[in-house]
């Protein structure tokens, strides 16, 4: 009983997830990811009720990022196929914002004694987030957001455990997350739109000149060697 006392919050996380997988597998919730009929389904429902399509769209990526663990780029992908480069890179951001933001109060409300073990496989991530070097988080969130090492959603998990406040988490998160989700995005509709493609393929060319510059910047400036050791050899095994 004092096992079960103790653990309840894990329990009730765990059960909220079997909960959610078992309604994915009747409804199908997850396979409007992949689905290239559903794909067709929201493009023509967009056209006729762009508010309820929108939503779908938000709540699927909101579902995803929490309890189905796709890449983040999915996300991004299907924003500028179905909903263009400008409205898809808002709503890409919004909604990835918002998943991050639930898999933050998880991770501090149900997984505080769980999810640490998870994070120290990841040897960068264990050390950038519980090892005291006086980094800001700030800094923090500008590393894992903008230098492509670590795994998303664990990520999200993770700053729960930490003692960030949610606000400064979210803010910097939707902040830091822009030139990812506008590249993606309008990079996708440069390969699906009808016109405007080399408009479209300009800016994300001038998009990954910028991430890649970002990501050079802050390894080169706030990654330490050893840490950058141990990204050099987490990539290698």
């Amino acid at each position: 009983m004092n096992a079960i006392k103790k653990n309840i919050k894990l329990i009730i996380f765990c059960a909220i997830i079997v909960i959610v997988a078992i309604l994915n597998h009747i409804y199908g919730w997850s396979s409007y990811l992949s689905n290239t009929e559903n794909l067709s389904f929201l493009s023509e429902m967009i056209k006729e009720n762009m508010a309820a399509a929108s939503l779908i769209y938000i709540g699927l990526t909101i579902v995803a990022c929490v309890a189905l663990a796709l890449p983040g780029i999915t996300f991004a992908i299907l924003a500028g196929i179905l909903f263009g480069p400008w409205w898809g890179t808002l709503l890409c951001l919004v909604a990835t914002t918002l998943g991050a933001i639930i898999a933050f109060v998880v991770g501090r409300v149900f997984l505080q004694d769980s999810i640490k073990p998870m994070v120290e496989k990841n040897r960068l991530l264990k050390k950038l987030l519980f090892d005291d070097v006086g980094r800001s988080d700030v800094v923090l969130l500008a590393i894992t957001r903008l230098v492509p090492l670590f795994p998303y959603n664990i990520q999200n998990f993770a700053y729960g455990i930490t003692d960030m406040s949610l606000t400064r988490y979210s803010l910097f998160t939707f902040l830091f997350m822009i030139p990812g989700v506008a590249l993606y995005t309008i990079g996708t509709a440069g390969f699906t739109s009808g016109g405007n493609r080399l408009l479209y393929f300009g800016i994300a060319g001038v998009l990954l000149a910028l991430v890649l510059f970002l990501g050079w910047f802050i390894k080169k400036r706030y990654l330490t060697k050893e840490e950058l050791e141990i990204a050099n050899e987490d990539r290698n095994n």
